[in-house]
């Protein structure tokens, strides 16, 4: 072989070669990046207004950026005023027939109706409410009315989804009765749990207990502050394992109390010791994990948005939930989202993280959320 034809080889195999590498980059930058509207799946976001249209910015932001959902609140923290998204039962019905319409991917919508003083659906049912307010738990029959007259009337006006119920054992820091705590008793807490979500379970609701693993009884959503280290046992895993071990679990919400028993240096919503350690290796739990608001002055006092973006995530929270009522920020969903991005593109999340939660979420969607929102399209 003369030079020029072993040059011509040695050029072919070199192109060949980079043409390969080339492949290969293009391949595994495929495989670790994520669009926008793939990270906002990870997101739960609240918003003003009873009403939206196409120049809505929640509408907006479901189409931008795909959000995985809304939460509903009647109380607006921030302004302290009643009404930001709930009125009666038929506007009800409409906004969220309206959500979904908007959406390419059936969205979360979703309350946080567990029997505290700031449940959104308080005004609409205040019948219903007493049994949770006033701590009425020894009457089993009352509880199961209470949560299949909830259950059924969340089919009438449109929501799939709802964050109880509260599995926090009572803590001796406060004699007052805590409206939405079932007992200090975890078996009873278990037997109670599992009631409602007989019910919620029937109407193929998505329920979301809550608040792993606990706030102290005496913690108000204004506190910049819980420490419930000294209050906490293993007692409140109890009813967790409990509901794990003998039923289906679709998702869980995370506190965001320190808890030096768990982890010395990170809230629970912020710690990979509780989540990813305790919650899903030690009691086994496979579903979406859901963050409590991240715009709680127990979190935004002591922590930028960027910190609890990255901790959560790298906790193992899959979806964050931005109830943007504490404090309204009209370019949440946008900044989180660009906040995600710069963590990837800096390694500071590992792209399967976030392949592993958005499969979590998929799968979730599949189960429980996609059929409820057809019914509200046909």
């Amino acid at each position: 072989m003369n030079k020029q034809s072993i040059f011509i080889v040695g050029l072919t195999a070199l192109i060949l070669l980079l043409t390969s590498a080339c492949t290969e980059t293009s391949k595994q930058k495929e495989e670790t990046t994520f669009t926008d509207k793939q990270l906002g799946q990870m997101l739960v976001v609240g918003f003003r207004g009873t009403k939206v249209n196409s120049e809505s910015l929640i509408v907006q932001n479901i189409k931008n950026y795909n959000i995985g959902g809304v939460i509903l609140y009647d109380l607006d923290f921030e302004l302290e005023e009643f009404g930001r998204n709930i009125s009666d039962p038929d506007q009800l019905l409409k906004l969220n027939t309206a959500l979904v319409g908007y959406s390419s991917t059936p969205p979360i919508i979703s309350v946080e109706n567990d029997g505290s003083l700031q449940s959104p659906l308080n005004d609409l049912y205040s019948e219903w409410n007493n049994i949770f307010q006033n701590n009425q738990f020894s009457d089993t029959n009352q509880v199961k009315e209470y949560a299949r007259n909830f259950a059924q009337e969340f089919m009438v006006v449109g929501l799939n989804s709802n964050f109880h119920p509260r599995l926090d054992l009572k803590t001796p820091t406060n004699n007052a009765p805590v409206p939405g705590l079932i007992s200090q008793n975890p078996e009873k807490t278990t037997e109670i749990a599992n009631l409602i979500l007989d019910e919620y379970d029937t109407e193929k609701l998505l329920s979301v207990p809550k608040y792993f693993p606990g706030y102290s009884s005496d913690y108000h959503p204004r506190d910049s502050i819980d420490n419930i280290s000294q209050n906490w046992t293993e007692q409140f895993l109890i009813p967790y394992r409990n509901l794990f071990d003998t039923r289906a679990i679709g998702g869980v919400q995370i506190s965001h109390s320190t808890n030096t028993n768990i982890d010395a240096d990170w809230p629970g919503s912020l710690s990979h010791k509780t989540v990813s350690g305790l919650l899903r290796d030690s009691l086994g739990f496979e579903g979406v994990v859901f963050s409590d608001d991240l715009q709680k002055p127990i979190i935004t006092s002591n922590f930028d948005l960027e910190t609890s973006i990255e901790k959560s995530i790298n906790a193992g929270v899959d979806i964050l939930v931005f109830g943007n009522n504490h404090q309204y920020d009209a370019e949440i969903v946008s900044k989180v989202i660009q906040i995600i991005q710069k963590l990837l593109r800096e390694g500071k999340i590992q792209p399967e993280t976030i392949q592993s939660a958005l499969e979590r979420i998929d799968q979730l969607k599949q189960d429980v959320i996609a059929e409820l929102c057809t019914c509200l399209t046909t």
